[in-house]
């Protein structure tokens, strides 16, 4: 026996093996599809008595296993029920032929054997024959289940009719000395009439009664016959059959002790036969539901109390599994038995919850010779040792067990490497070494695991995903590896990870899209956040020329200060909250607005960012894209993203793209804790007129500073007292927007002489008919400027002739469909009366000397706000 069943468990030594095999051209789906439905009866309680007989099916068995059916009787393959397609009645001897052929592989150990035969009608399927069950398709065979329980009942009497007859002592008749394949050379010649032959003969059946009693149902005697197998064995150092009888008495004891199964929940066993009886009550009553005697009558005390003195405690059941396992290790040729022991004591121990004893079963596993093994053996055998780590939460463990099945599906020896295998095995250990695939679980700021075997495992992911023929998969798990380890990456493996990338990415360029993998797992896209790293985010305001004003008509009476003031704790607690999140200044439809980020480069060499811009929402955004190129390891370095707001509403910057080594990242603020911000969220009000001014009159050398709403255009002339002048405004529409009111006012500065009549006068007739002035045009507009100061004050004022004379100012705009031309306010302390006024400054300059007056105003100044 050289291929071991690494799915086996403690109670499967109390079933019986049925193989179910197709015999001529069968459909694999069809076949499954049957044998599916046969596997279903697992359980099947016999008639008139308590004792319930298990099944277990296998769809393929190597006969060189069967040769161990007197070792270990489960090991015997007693049933076969054989599934075939027949169309005609022609082909019906052929099948025959077939069904007894398949039947003579078994030949030997078989009991029974049923041949189900689908699509054959007429006088052939009406003939009633017990081995041969005959159904017009696939689809339509009602009955399935119940054939295969009466056939299950047919080989419950054979088997019963072998116990009786192996169990009973028949005085005087030599009993044959059952062997093992390899021990039949070993014996011949021997004394067969030497006392210790006789007691190796007896402890032998001894033993394999045992297994028939444990298969029949009959628990009580099987411990009986194996307790008396061990001490005839151990008598005479039978030590291959002293463990395979220790190993059935650990079997019925952990049957008895563990009715539910070791094997798991899928294929745990229904822990009442009693009840399957309709017997619950008396079940209650007994230490475990359903004993079972030979006669199936309920148990009695005494049998209760026998049980439990034959019995194996939980901690002597792996006693004796160690002792029987070190029985086996003394043989070469049962390897196969020694490694299935190990895993039948590791599920028992797995109940018990004793992961470090069950570890040195599996220790001892790993180094079991099994002789030359195939690829698929081997990788069966890791992938099974990993599972069984698993079970006892050895995760580590189980990772690296069934990592090294996935190099064994690309071995060398393999002529045909399997790839697709070894990646989906290779994702299977991600768990195990506390790797995730989702980016998300990276941003904590918490590594968990080995780094460095982390990033062993995602290189092989990668190189594995190429080799299956699917770039986008592999630049996938390499961008996630440099994002997720990039602060474990010395320099050269930054510069090595980074290379590989834009290898990969210049045949498959990476996204942002989700990843569905042919097995249904989904690989979120992968965003660097750290390529480069973003400390802060800052919306800028718009350039003054820009900037917008809530302002109401210069000529107009201010009528907010009327307004009614209602005091609301809730509202003011919901405008609080709206302060917070929106930022006090505001954008403009149509005009480019500006973020600033302060980045950062963590590689060692140049970051070349081709393409970075802001991702936004609320309102229609047209993002400028910016190309950086970064230091190696720079500081904070200042980077401007800007973009055009195509609607009004409000727009929240949600974060900023990049496109880096061939990667493009959408990355979210929301992911990035460590980002500072003043707000993300701005108005954005509909597009509002500008207007360009320009005069006649040279710049001013001293113009006066603006405040911070206004723009000024400062020109300076010189005039006699008396004298007048003409300037000649020329008002350009240079927006989007139509220019649909002009308004134009003026304001004096405060000053000690006396100003007679109008200091300018304008005539808005001609300009105001060219309204709306549409965007490109422009209007003139022509204001007189004529001094008429009174001197007579004295010469007190000779130390304010080189102060700044007489200042007009203008400011546009006062709505978006406005323009009004507004003075500018005065930066100046002013006295009770300016104030109340809000002038600005006009002084009058007086120069002394031969009765000579001059008035000098070498500043006029307009204000435009675009």
């Amino acid at each position: 026996m050289s291929v071991p069943d690494y799915m086996q468990c403690a109670e499967d030594h109390q079933t019986v093996l049925v193989v179910v095999q197709p015999v001529g051209i069968v459909p694999e789906d069809q076949f499954f599809r049957i044998y599916k439905r046969i596997a279903s009866v697992a359980q099947v309680s016999i008639r008139d008595s308590q004792r319930n007989l298990y099944i277990r099916y296998r769809h393929h068995y190597l006969p060189e296993n069967n040769e161990w059916g007197d070792f270990q009787t489960h090991r015997k393959v007693v049933g076969l029920i054989s599934v075939t397609t027949c169309g005609s009645a022609k082909e019906w001897p052929q099948t025959l032929d077939r069904f007894h052929s398949q039947k003579e592989v078994f030949g030997a150990t078989l009991y029974d054997s049923r041949l189900l035969v689908f699509g054959l009608q007429g006088e052939i399927a009406e003939q009633q024959r017990t081995d041969v069950a005959f159904y017009s398709s696939y689809d339509d065979c009602p009955n399935v289940e119940k054939r295969v329980e009466d056939f299950v009942e047919s080989i419950f009497i054979v088997l019963e009719s072998k116990r009786l007859d192996r169990a009973t002592d028949k005085s005087g008749d030599k009993i044959p000395l059952l062997c093992v394949p390899f021990e039949k050379k070993d014996f011949v010649g021997l004394d067969t009439d030497s006392r210790h032959y006789k007691k190796r003969c007896q402890g032998r059946m001894r033993k394999h009664v045992g297994d028939l009693c444990l298969q029949a149902g009959m628990l009580q005697d099987a411990l009986v016959h194996y307790h008396m197998a061990v001490e005839l064995l151990r008598s005479v150092n039978d030590f291959l059959w002293l463990g395979a009888a220790l190993e059935g008495l650990c079997s019925a004891s952990v049957i008895f002790h563990y009715p539910g199964g070791t094997a798991g929940k899928a294929a745990g066993r229904k822990p009442s036969l009693a009840q399957g009886q309709g017997q619950a009550a008396d079940a209650g009553k007994r230490h475990r539901p359903g004993a079972l005697t030979a006669n199936g009558i309920s148990a009695d005390t005494s049998s209760e109390i026998g049980r439990a003195k034959n019995c194996l405690g939980p901690e002597d059941i792996i006693e004796k599994y160690k002792e029987a396992i070190s029985y086996y290790g003394k043989y070469k040729n049962a390897g196969v038995i020694e490694l299935e022991a190990c895993v039948k004591a590791v599920r028992v121990l797995a109940i018990q919850k004793r992961a470090m004893e069950a570890s040195e079963f599996l220790q001892n596993a790993v180094y079991i010779n099994l002789g030359q093994l195939s690829e698929e053996e081997k990788i069966q055998r890791y992938s099974i040792l990993s599972e069984l780590y698993h079970l006892i939460g050895f995760h580590r463990k189980s990772a690296f067990f069934k990592r090294v099945a996935a190099m064994q599906c690309v071995a060398p020896t393999i002529p045909e490497p399997g790839w697709r295998a070894c990646y989906k095995l290779l994702l299977e250990t991600l768990p195990g070494y506390s790797l995730s695939l989702d980016p998300k679980d990276f941003s904590k700021g918490t590594h968990r695991g080995w780094a460095a075997v982390q990033m062993r495992l995602l290189h092989e992911l990668v190189y594995a995903s190429r080799r299956m023929g699917n770039p986008g998969l592999s630049v996938r798990h390499l961008s996630f590896l440099l994002q997720t380890m990039l602060d474990f990456l010395s320099d050269q493996e930054k510069k090595e990870v980074t290379q590989s990338l834009e290898n990969y990415t210049s045949k498959c360029p990476g996204g942002m899209e989700v990843l569905t993998l042919p097995d249904g797992l989904k690989l979120p896209p992968v965003a660097f956040t750290k390529l480069p790293i973003i400390r802060s985010v800052k919306l800028l305001d718009l350039p003054v020329s820009l900037r917008p004003h809530k302002q109401k008509g210069l000529l107009e009476n201010n009528m907010s200060s009327k307004s009614p003031f209602i005091y609301s704790p809730i509202i003011m607690h919901t405008r609080g909250e709206e302060r917070n999140k929106k930022i006090e200044f505001q954008w403009v439809q149509g005009e480019v607005c500006e973020v600033q980020l302060m980045v950062y480069n963590p590689m060692p060499f140049e970051l070349r960012v081709e393409h970075m811009g802001l991702l936004t929402s609320g309102v229609e955004f047209e993002a400028l894209p910016a190309a950086l190129s970064l230091p190696a390891e720079s500081g904070l370095y200042p980077v401007t993203l800007v973009g055009v707001p195509r609607t009004a509403g409000n727009i929240t910057v949600n974060g900023y793209h990049t496109s880096v080594f061939g990667v493009t990242s959408d990355c979210l603020l929301d992911g990035l804790p460590s980002v500072l911000t003043s707000g993300c969220m701005v108005e954005v009000i509909p597009s509002l007129p500008r207007l360009q001014l320009s005069t006649s009159l040279p710049r001013s050398a001293h113009p006066l500073q603006p405040s911070k709403e206004e723009l000024s255009s400062s020109v300076s002339v010189q005039l006699f007292n008396g004298e007048t002048q003409h300037l000649t405004i020329t008002l350009e529409n240079i927006g989007s927007e139509d220019l649909e009111t002009l308004e134009v006012a003026s304001k004096t500065c405060n000053t000690k002489e006396k100003l007679f009549g109008e200091f300018l006068s304008w005539d808005l007739d001609e300009a105001v008919s060219q309204l709306p002035l549409k965007p490109g045009q422009s209007v003139t507009l022509t204001v007189n400027i004529k001094v008429r100061l009174d001197f007579s004050g004295g010469e007190n004022l000779l130390q304010d002739l080189n102060d700044d004379g007489i200042s007009v100012t203008g400011l546009p705009i006062s709505s978006p469909l406005r323009q009004v031309l507004k003075p500018r306010a005065e930066t100046k302390p002013l006295g009770s009366e300016s104030s109340k006024t809000d002038y600005n400054h006009v002084k009058k300059v007086h120069r002394g000397g031969q009765g000579e007056r001059k008035a000098k105003s070498n500043c006029i100044q307009f204000s435009n706000t675009e």
